[in-house]
Order: C-alpha cells, then sequence, then structure tokens
C-alpha cells in the first residue's frame, strides 16, 4: 500500500533521498560472507527450462530427480544457509506429480514445454491439494481451498509440479500503510538475495526471490500495483504483469477488481513466456476475461532477437537524470535500444499519476471488502469476513501485529458497497489516465512505455516500513489495467535494478518482443551470491 501511495502522491523523489538506499544497512561492513557462493554444488543453477527439458530428455535428469534437487536447494538455502526465508509452504505430493510427469513422458505425453518443471505458487491463490491459502495471515490458517483457482487448473494441465508456496507481504501488501516487504505473521521475512538485509521489495518478493535464487524453475506472482514489477526488479528477474483480463483471477485472494491479476516470474524472458501462455484463458468465472475478443496467443511467437527494430518507445524524461548510478544504466540501456533499431521519444506520463490524487486508494478500500467478503463468504477457513479478519489481528495483536498495524483494512471496513458515490467517482477520476495514455500512444505513435522499474532495495526495516525511492514506470500500467514487462536493466553497486515496459491493452506480444529483444542485446541478469550486507 505504502508503494502506491508513494508514487501516486510524489512520483519523483528527491535524488538525495534516492542515494540513501545505497548506505549500508548494518554498521559492520566488514561482515564475513560466508554465504557467497552457495551455488557449486547445485548442477542446475540459472539453467532455462529448455535446457532442464534437454537434460531430461537425454536421460541425465528425471523430473522426480529434478523435484529433488529443487527441495533439497530450499532446504539448504531456504531454511538453512543464507535463509532467504521464500517458502512458506511445501507440497506433500511434488515427488507425486513428477513422477506422474515422468510416466506420462515414457509414454510419449508431453502436456505443453513446462511439462515436469517444478513452480512455485505465491500464498494468495487457491490449490485443492494439501496445502493451506493464506495470503501470509495468521487469520488464515486452515483455510485449505475446496477447488483450485483457475489458473492452477491450467498450470496442472499443463503438467508442471507445485513445489509449495511462497512468501509475501501480508495481504499482498494490503494491511498497514508502513509495512515492510516480504514480512508476513505466518511466513516471517523473506531476504533480498542480493544483500540480505535489503528489501525483496513486493508484494510477490517470495516467488521472485525464489526464482532468483534458483529455487524452482520459474514462479506465479501477483498483482495490483506493482507487486510483480518491482520484487522483479529487485531480484534481478523477469516479471509479466499481463493486461488485466488475460488471466483469470478466480480463486485469487484478491485487492482490486479494477487491477488484480496473477502473472509469470522466471529468470529469462521467454521462460516468463512460457508460463504466461500456460495461464492465460477465457474463463467465466472472471468477467474481466471475457472482455478479450483475441483469440489467446502463442506468446513465443513474439521472442525475436530483432523485436525492437521499429518501435517507437516513450521514457519517462523526468526519470533520465534522477539518480546518477541509476541514470548511467539507464542511458546505456536507452542506447541499446537504439542501436538495435528502436527510436526513443522523451515523454510524460508519471506526472498525470500525481493528479489522480487518493483515487486509487480509495477504489480499492471498497473493492477490497466487496472482493475479500466474497472470496471468504465461501472459503474454508473460520474468517467468513473482513470484519472477521480485523477482529482476529486485534485479539492476536502480539502475533500478528508485532510491528505495524491494520489502519488499512480499517478504513477499508468502514466503506459501503460498490454503489456508493466515493467510489464511482473514484473510478470515474482512474478513467481519465486511461484517456491520457490511449492519446499518448497515439500521438506519438509509441509502441510502448518505459522506465526504471524501481530505485535500489531499501534496508529491510519492520518498524518503520518501507522506504520507496521515488520511481516505478509501472504503475501506470497498474491502473489502467495495461500488460508491463520487467527485465534486467543492470547494477548499483551490489544491487539489481529492473527496467518497465508497458503497452496498450492485451497488446503482450509487443512488449514480449521489446523485453526479449532488449534482454538479448544486454544480457544483465546475473545470479545473487548472498552477500549478508553491502561492503563499504
Amino acid at each position: 500500500m505504502d508503494r502506491r501511495s508513494f508514487v501516486r502522491n510524489s512520483a519523483l523523489a528527491s535524488i538525495s533521498l534516492t542515494s540513501l538506499s545505497l548506505v549500508a544497512c548494518t554498521t559492520s561492513p566488514d561482515v564475513k560472507d560466508d554465504n557467497k557462493r552457495l551455488h557449486d554444488d547445485f548442477g542446475i543453477d540459472e539453467l532455462t527450462i529448455k535446457e532442464l527439458q534437454e537434460k531430461v530428455k537425454s536421460g541425465k535428469l528425471t523430473y522426480v530427480a529434478l523435484t529433488k534437487l529443487y527441495l533439497k536447494r530450499i532446504y539448504e538455502i531456504d531454511k538453512k544457509g543464507p535463509g532467504l526465508n521464500t517458502v512458506i509452504e511445501i507440497n506433500p505430493d511434488a515427488l507425486t506429480i513428477a513422477e506422474m510427469m515422468d510416466k506420462e513422458r515414457k509414454h510419449g505425453k508431453l502436456r505443453s514445454p513446462l511439462h515436469g518443471m517444478p513452480v512455485l505458487i505465491k500464498d494468495n491463490i487457491d490449490t485443492a491439494d494439501k496445502m493451506q491459502t493464506t495470503a501470509g495471515s495468521l487469520a488464515l490458517e486452515g483455510n485449505v481451498a475446496k477447488n483450485d483457482a483457475t489458473v492452477i487448473s491450467k498450470l496442472r494441465e499443463a503438467g508442471v509440479v507445485i513445489l509449495g508456496k511462497t512468501n509475501l507481504s501480508e495481504w499482498a501488501n494490503f494491511r498497514s500503510s508502513r509495512s515492510a516487504s516480504g514480512w508476513s505473521s505466518r511466513g516471517g521475512q523473506t531476504k533480498n538475495p542480493y544483500l540480505l538485509d535489503r528489501s525483496p521489495c513486493g508484494s510477490s518478493s517470495g516467488s521472485a526471490v525464489a526464482v532468483s535464487a534458483n529455487l524452482c524453475a520459474i514462479a506465479v506472482g501477483t498483482e495490483t500495483d506493482g507487486s510483480i514489477a518491482c520484487p522483479a526488479s529487485m531480484n534481478g528477474v523477469v516479471g509479466i504483469k499481463p493486461t488485466v483480463g488475460l488471466v483469470s483471477r478466480s480463486g485469487i485472494i484478491p485487492i482490486s477488481k479494477s487491477q488484480d491479476t496473477a502473472g509469470p516470474l522466471a529468470r529469462t524472458v521467454t521462460d516468463a513466456v512460457h508460463l504466461l501462455n500456460a495461464m492465460a484463458g477465457v474463463d467465466a468465472k472472471d468477467e474481466a476475461t471475457l472482455k478479450n475478443t483475441q483469440p489467446i496467443k502463442d506468446y513465443s511467437q513474439s521472442l525475436d532477437i530483432n523485436g525492437l527494430k521499429g518501435k517507437r518507445i516513450g521514457i519517462e524524461k523526468n526519470l533520465l537524470k534522477h539518480h546518477e548510478g541509476i541514470d548511467k544504466i539507464l542511458k546505456q540501456a536507452l542506447t541499446q535500444m537504439e542501436q538495435n533499431g528502436a527510436t526513443i521519444v522523451e515523454v510524460e506520463f508519471l506526472n498525470k499519476v500525481g493528479e489522480l490524487g487518493n483515487a486509487e486508494q480509495e477504489m480499492m478500500y471498497y473493492e477490497f471488502k466487496d472482493g475479500l467478503n466474497r472470496y471468504l463468504a465461501t472459503a474454508n477457513g473460520k474468517m467468513k469476513s473482513l470484519k472477521d479478519i480485523i477482529d482476529f489481528n486485534t485479539k492476536n495483536e502480539a502475533k500478528v501485529m508485532p510491528y505495524f498495524k491494520q489502519e488499512v483494512m480499517d478504513s477499508s471496513e468502514v466503506k459501503g458497497g460498490l454503489e456508493s458515490k466515493e467510489y464511482l467517482l473514484a473510478i470515474k477520476k482512474l478513467e481519465t489516465l486511461k484517456v491520457y495514455i490511449d492519446e499518448l500512444f497515439r500521438s506519438q505513435q509509441l509502441d510502448a512505455l518505459c522506465g526504471p522499474a524501481t530505485g535500489t532495495a531499501w534496508c529491510t526495516d519492520q518498524i518503520n516500513g518501507d522506504f520507496w525511492t521515488g520511481y516505478g514506470a509501472y504503475t501506470p500500467a497498474a491502473i489502467t489495467g495495461y500488460p508491463c514487462i520487467t527485465v534486467p536493466m543492470g547494477f548499483v553497486n551490489e544491487l539489481p535494478i529492473g527496467i518497465s515496459f508497458f503497452g496498450k491493452a492485451f497488446d503482450e506480444s509487443v512488449i514480449i518482443a521489446i523485453g526479449y529483444a532488449y534482454e538479448q542485446v544486454s544480457k544483465n541478469r546475473k545470479s545473487p551470491q548472498f552477500q549478508t550486507t553491502l561492503k563499504l
């Protein structure tokens, strides 16, 4: 929530504020880093889906062996080692699923490019198995879903092996205005794998960190405003936030029916696209998916090394001189795009976000209460309403709210229904951004808009909450419901930074082509080394 408020009210923070996030989080710059290299014995570090499938095809691996490798990796690095704390629950059926995928392959059946691939799922997505779905909240302990979320049904059809559930910012960062990204009362604090005392951003922190640290092949996250883009950026991975309506939200604990979507996180654009292909589709249980009148595409057709050629890409000009370290890698990125056939156009689009005032926040208050009450009414847990959640948290304050409270939930609970005048006015105001963005695309003949996804990761601070550094080129895509892809852009000191490209509604093919081509000419992904802190 704090991220959304910050971007909305102060999209362009000062250079001095941004620079603060590079200060070491501890006073011990000489801390010996015993966790720097934990990759040597793993054997499949940084391997893509294609490379993993080739190992299985050649007989060097089975899906059972692959699943065991990732489970061992989770135990050694997530639970021991540096203790990244990304996985909130292991799927006890993982090896059984892997064994079934091995048998199917032996008999000549391959369901999709994801057949047998180990996947982690964010813990706000229903899985009808032995795992819980809790949004990281102790209030929802015992909520074992009766049915798979639609997106999970589609992934099972594609043949994935669900390894487990990932930690997240509790309630997908919709509990308090000073929450700490990656912390939940059920799961504790997820750590950034590059510098362990830094924020992993949120709310899809666990999914992004797990992918970055090679705890799985691919992972599923969700986004309302930045919850895929921000953790993708700060953890050095690729994230795709689809157009609202491309992927069903049925069976996902909601925040906003206007902006929520699930999306893929991966180490490469190609792998993210394979996951997106499996997730996309029309669902009668989610009316937003019925708005997509285009046939479902195979987005792997957009993986074109020449995808930048002839493209006109708008860059938010107010982010061109914002922080010297980010300026340097952004300039390099723009030069690489131009050298590969793109035309860069300086434009302004974040200024319009600031003009929306509190409209996005008000809309979310209303939609969160409405959507959560609908979800809980049919869920298996003891909580049946937002009021029940608030009361539980209050009664169990010491365990549930040791660092920050629930004023966002309180503000949501007092709202009326979706017929309320205040809600309808907020929706109307938010529509003006869509009109503005559409006109910007038309008048400048743009294929995409872009900018740095985030600043550098700040020090994790559960007492004061997150320290947002003035970036967030993804926010207009979130508010309009348009697609966005975030790709590694480089490093400032030890910290990864991503660049976000967003396009028009259901223009995933265009932004994937741009993101893939940029990825191939820049090659900015570097695996994390689990350093304890920034060494000054």
